[in-house]
């Protein structure tokens, strides 16, 4: 666990938020998203239920899980550094949430969390990072984690190759108002990594982190139609998009 807020004077909850500021600038509709995530996880697991946060990040997904279900446990698992330092400085001292540093590419990952199952593991606008190849294998890891009954959610850029004029007129769309937000002063990935390089307390974890990362995602963006397919191949008896955007979809497998 990093320090807390009081021991480094960090405003976690104000980096907490820009975070979440700047993600919107990119997906206007993520507290949609998260939405129909929590009310999925609420049909399936009921309000208590034991959640593993994917590449939580700061912890967006299980920030809002908690104010939702205050009696639920969240376990946020990521490699970013600088993020999980902003998670664990936000949730310093919640005994409901535990998070876990560790690669998602590595076979042995799952070995580092603190349960062998979940009744829903959720994840939203980070397995891009991955292509296909070891997205497949985690899908099947996530089958052996998920319980009976369970569900997987996965909110992400999911392409539809077989619609070029759509999709290119929702992108220039999507571009007009993402210009008009960022003439209003919104901060882009760029702009928000810059300030956390220059924060005294960021700094370090910021610079770890794109020793890791890099600049950007090199990975895949599929189809609703792969991810609902790889995942049943992977063992989930049934999944489909329960939500989408223009660009975006959100996949549920249950167990």
């Amino acid at each position: 666990m990093t320090e807390s807020a009081a021991a480094t004077g960090t405003d976690w909850r104000a980096w907490q938020e820009s975070w979440d500021r700047q993600q919107e600038w990119y997906m206007p509709d993520r507290e949609e998203r998260f939405r129909v995530m929590l009310d999925m996880v609420e049909a399936f697991a009921g309000p208590e239920p034991r959640v593993l946060d994917l590449a939580c990040g700061t912890g967006s997904i299980t920030d809002r899980l908690l104010k939702r279900f205050p009696k639920a446990e969240s376990v946020g698992v990521d490699l970013d550094p600088a993020l999980l330092t902003i998670a664990e400085g936000y949730f310093a001292g919640d005994r409901r949430v535990t998070f876990v540093t560790a690669d998602l590419k590595d076979p042995g990952w799952t070995a580092a969390l603190p349960h062998t199952s979940y009744d829903a593991v959720l994840t939203a606008t980070a397995l891009h990072w991955l292509h296909a190849e070891p997205l497949t294998a985690l899908y099947g890891q996530l089958a052996g984690l998920v319980a009976d009954g369970g569900v997987f959610m996965n909110a992400d850029h999911m392409k539809d190759d077989t619609t070029p004029r759509i999709n290119a007129a929702e992108r220039a769309q999507r571009r007009a108002a993402m210009e008009r937000a960022r003439a209003g002063g919104a901060l882009d990935w760029a702009d928000w990594w810059a300030l956390a390089a220059a924060d005294p307390v960021l700094a370090g974890p910021t610079a770890r982190r794109f020793e890791i990362y890099g600049e950007h995602a090199e990975g895949d963006t599929p189809s609703v139609r792969w991810h609902t397919d790889t995942l049943r191949a992977a063992g989930f008896a049934e999944a489909r998009s329960v939500w989408a955007s223009p660009s975006d979809a959100l996949v549920l497998a249950l167990k």
